[in-house]
């Protein structure tokens, strides 16, 4: 009994996991050519939706992901690149729209600039350990000591 409830459980909760992004692509957005909607669905999920910005415009019910859909379809009829069709959203939404963003300088000094931080953190620690180390002073000489007591015990 606790296996097929365990099982149906199991179905039930993939069957909500996937259920969203099947009802998000309406059927009057589905293009007829099935080689351009596997391109439109490649692209579309690719894309992050500007409202919820946690999903792809493929899996978002907004009607902002709807309209970029629609866009990603218009250009890939209109016969353009897989590339083109990314550069036209981006160059309309800017590069935050991309899941997965494109290197460049900037996303380079974004993302490496913590671990430079880092870095240069971890040698100021040890070059300043070195020059307290060497600092240090060293025990004094038996005169050394001697003189001491004296200058001491003059009171």
């Amino acid at each position: 009994m606790t296996a097929r409830f365990s099982l149906a459980s199991l179905v039930l909760l993939l069957t909500l996991l996937f259920a969203g992004a099947a009802l998000a692509v309406k059927p009057d957005e589905v293009l007829a050519d099935p080689a351009l909607e596997a391109r439109a669905r490649t692209l579309s999920e690719q894309l992050r939706c500007m409202v919820c910005q946690n999903q792809s415009i493929d899996e978002s019910d907004a009607d902002l992901a709807r309209d970029l859909r629609v866009l990603v379809r218009q250009r890939l009829v209109a016969g353009d690149t897989d590339r083109q069709v990314i550069d036209y959203i981006v160059s309309r939404y800017g590069e935050f729209v991309l899941l997965k963003p494109r290197f460049s300088l900037r996303n380079a000094l974004l993302w490496g600039t913590p671990v430079f931080l880092l870095f240069a953190g971890g040698i100021f620690i040890v070059l300043t350990a070195r020059s307290r180390r060497s600092t240090a002073t060293n025990a004094l000489t038996a005169e050394e000591q001697a003189e001491l007591d004296t200058i001491l015990h003059r009171d």
